[in-house]
């Protein structure tokens, strides 16, 4: 039995409860200020962008939204926690249960659910390999606001988990409250595992993987804590509640701390700070700010333009890729065709230069016309991504692209341009296939349409090729 708490770094310009920076990558200590140093006097303020961002998150899940959620005070000491204590949320956090579906081993949906998702400050980073002998502190983290999601019991397996990881990943991303960058650590998440004999109506003991921050991670960290769990078991231990950590150089988890429980932390209500109050017409201002869900999506790609589950999926993953998608099967009229080039060469071309989808080097309404004229034949579909990776370097006028065409000499080759006396010529250079042509062995088919696009450097129309030589052969 598989619980995930996954921890979202809201995408907010200032901390959660301080106007200091939550910029990634600066010098150490510098996005820091009185408050994130928990000085004596210093008192905080809450990020009211940060609240929106739960909500937000907690409407995409059809969660339960509390009107009234409190602040609490979570006691640990630790070097990297200034104050000895966390604000998060505890009894009263500002989402209650919703739920995700997720895609199974089986390629059934299946549900998980959502016990809660509350808002915290995450803590600082401590550094132990800096100086020989001494640990070092960061505290540029300390105050960034988490969203804290805890999913109930429901995975079966470590691909089960890995697949909820994602769909967390794709949502937070698509809705704008998480840049998802996960190896800056703007999504991680702690894995609680546990294991039973089948049958079993009692629970086993479990254990929490701490910090994992890879869709593999959590994948193989899990696979690995399943197996320890059996060996001991089964070879007459018992399992001990332990906060453990995953190792990937060593393919291994291990023990870090025994595991804390909820009274160890000694919480309660922050009195720095009111009960947040929402407005049952705030809640739903947020929620009519929703785009359309990525499995919405999902659904009308496949209803309104007859695309494939596959197809589809991947092109409701990122809002962005599925907004110019949107734009580019608008502009051309061609949604299949649209699909297959944004799942295939606009995605290639931009892993290849490390960019997004919000950094397209081509706008969706140029790619339209290069489709366009692929569909009625002007250029073929090899001459089309010449065309394609040409525009992304140097893009021109709409206008333009005919002449650009015919400045490459990707303009193809049809019956009325000499293409028949073409197609005739390696009739007559192969008079081997053609025979084999003429007996009915249709393989031999591909061969002389390869030939004719050979000689004429891509610039043939194959399907006119093909027909010409369909013709030929009905004369004998």
């Amino acid at each position: 039995m598989i619980g995930l708490e996954v921890h979202v770094q809201l995408a907010t310009t200032s901390k959660i409860f301080s106007g200091a920076s939550n910029e990634y990558g600066s010098l150490a200590n510098e996005n820091t200020c009185e408050i994130d140093l928990g000085l004596p006097g210093s008192l905080p303020v809450l990020n009211e962008k940060a609240v929106e961002m739960a909500v937000k998150f907690g409407c995409a899940i059809s969660a339960e939204i509390n009107e009234i959620s409190i602040f609490d005070r979570k006691n640990y000491f630790y070097p990297d926690l200034p104050k000895g204590y966390q604000i998060s949320q505890f009894e009263n956090p500002i989402v209650g249960r919703g739920s995700i579906k997720i895609t199974d081993e089986a390629g059934a949906t299946k549900i998980i659910g959502i016990t809660r998702a509350h808002l915290e400050e995450d803590a600082g980073k401590s550094i132990h390999d800096l100086f020989q002998g001494r640990t070092a502190v960061d505290l540029n983290r300390t105050g960034t606001p988490l969203l804290e999601i805890v999913s109930e019991p429901d995975i079966r397996s470590a691909r089960e988990a890995s697949e909820y990881f994602k769909q967390i990943h794709n949502l937070a991303t698509f809705i704008g409250i998480c840049d998802g960058n996960l190896s800056e650590g703007s999504m991680r998440c702690d894995a609680n595992v546990s294991v039973r004999q089948k049958g079993d109506s009692l629970l086993g003991e479990r254990t929490e993987i701490k910090n994992i921050n890879s869709f593999k991670f959590v994948e193989r960290a899990i696979e690995l804590e399943i197996e320890r769990q059996i060996d001991v078991l089964e070879d007459g231990g018992e399992i001990v509640r332990e906060t453990r950590l995953f190792d990937p150089d060593k393919d291994e988890t291990r023990s870090m701390r025994s595991k804390e429980l909820s009274e160890d932390y000694r919480y309660f209500p922050d009195p720095d700070l009111l009960p947040l109050v929402l407005s049952r017409e705030e809640i739903e201002k947020i929620k009519s700010e929703l785009p359309e869900l990525p499995q919405q999506r999902e659904k009308n790609y496949q209803s309104r333009f007859g695309l494939s589950g596959y197809d589809s999926k991947q092109l409701s993953v990122d809002r962005s890729k599925s907004d110019f998608f949107e734009e580019l099967a608008k502009a051309s009229g061609l949604p299949k065709l649209s699909a297959n080039w944004v799942n295939s060469n606009l995605s290639s071309l931009l892993n290849e230069k490390g960019l997004g989808f919000d950094q397209t080097p081509i706008l969706p309404s140029l790619l339209a016309e290069i489709l366009i004229r692929i569909d009625d034949g002007t250029i073929s579909s090899t001459s089309g991504k010449k065309l394609f990776r040409a525009f992304c370097e140097t893009p021109p006028e709409i206008p333009e692209i005919d002449d650009r065409i015919d400045e490459m000499g990707l303009r193809q080759i049809g019956g009325t341009d000499g293409l028949k006396d073409i197609v005739l010529d390696i009739l007559k250079e192969h008079p081997t296939q053609l025979a084999e042509l003429l007996k009915g062995k249709q393989k031999v088919l591909g061969f002389l349409v390869g030939q004719v696009m050979k000689k004429t450097k891509g610039a043939a129309n194959p399907k006119e090729v093909n027909e010409i030589i369909q013709g030929e052969i009905k004369k004998g």
